[in-house]
């Protein structure tokens, strides 16, 4: 995900300052890594930089001073332009989990109980999602979220299942290369 077409995006809707737009990444994409607050201001010191974000003002509302910002409008034609590009599917696929597969035949480990405890790891977050997107007030951004995820992990669950139903010659091939 790109931060900095996350962060003019949450500008398109008007100035904010880096506490606010922090709040409101979090709050819209609820599944996703939290931003932590000086990748906010970095990646807005940036947007400025580049002349695609100025600074709109400062205040302090009674509180410490806030820099507000806003999106110009060369940023306006780069978010549209981000969001109109198709994201391409992966070239490669990198999958950690058939790399531990792999590496735990090569080592003499036991991939079939890797396999288990993974599984195992897997079920108990979909069970936490579940329960984050069927909780009284969820919001849609949380239940689609959720809903990625999940299907992110059963995908993984599925894909188990046939390493598991071919271990065998999975370890054959290993061995034999």
């Amino acid at each position: 995900m790109s931060t900095r077409h996350v962060l003019l995006g949450l500008l398109a809707s008007g100035p904010s300052h880096g506490y606010d737009l922090k709040r409101r990444h979090d709050e819209q994409f609820p599944e996703a890594r939290p931003l932590a607050y000086g990748q906010v201001y970095t990646t807005l010191q940036r947007l400025v930089r580049d002349g695609l974000a100025e600074v709109d003002g400062t205040g302090s509302d009674g509180g410490p001073e806030r820099t507000a910002y806003r999106a110009t409008e060369e940023g306006t034609r780069e978010l549209s332009r981000w969001a109109g590009e198709i994201t391409p599917p992966a070239p490669f696929v990198t999958n950690e989990i058939f790399a531990k597969v792999v590496v735990s035949i090569l080592s003499g480990g036991d991939p079939a109980a890797y396999l288990r405890t993974q599984r195992a790891a897997h079920m108990g977050r979909m069970r936490e999602l579940t329960a984050v997107k069927s909780a009284a007030g969820a919001g849609l951004a949380t239940v689609l979220s959720a809903d990625y995820a999940l299907n992110h992990l059963d995908a993984d669950l599925r894909w188990m299942t046939t390493t598991e139903d071919r271990l065998t010659t999975l370890t054959a091939e290993v061995d034999a290369a």
